[in-house]
């Protein structure tokens, strides 16, 4: 099944945040983009760091700031019933001054060292110990 289009406004947060991870971390960072829970995902050092839903951004930033940072405006917590601390969603309007993207931007890479990175899921199980023909005869 072919992907949907992706909006224009959606490519234009992705490209945004794109180059502001290139200007604050160089050309030698690791960064690796990929699609993640329906989301346009900014991987920094294998650690999700920022993301992009159609016309928002997700930031991590330490559960600490919780509060503080679901009070801002154009914010919401990814996970209102509290399951998902450090994790928030800005809308538009909370990104649109220079100073509001910058601030965003940063505080996610400030935080991105000391965040914990998902384990790694197995890909495929491990074969099993016997042929599936003698599996079936031992039935």
């Amino acid at each position: 099944m072919p992907a949907r289009p992706v909006p224009l406004e959606t490519l234009r947060l992705i490209a945004a945040v794109r180059d502001a991870l290139a200007e604050h971390l160089g050309a030698d960072a690791t960064v690796d983009e990929r699609p993640l829970f329906g989301c346009h995902a900014f991987m920094v050092n294998g650690k999700l760091c920022l993301a992009v839903k159609d016309e928002d951004l997700l930031v991590r930033l330490p559960p600490s700031e919780q509060e503080a940072t679901a009070e801002r405006p154009g914010v919401r917590e990814l996970d209102p019933r509290g399951g998902m601390p450090g994790y928030f969603w800005v809308e538009p309007v909370g990104y649109t001054t220079k100073a509001q993207w910058r601030h965003w931007i940063t505080a996610a890479l400030a935080y991105n060292p000391q965040a914990k990175a998902s384990p790694r899921r197995a890909r495929a199980r491990a074969a099993p110990t016997t042929a599936p023909h003698e599996q079936a005869q031992k039935i």
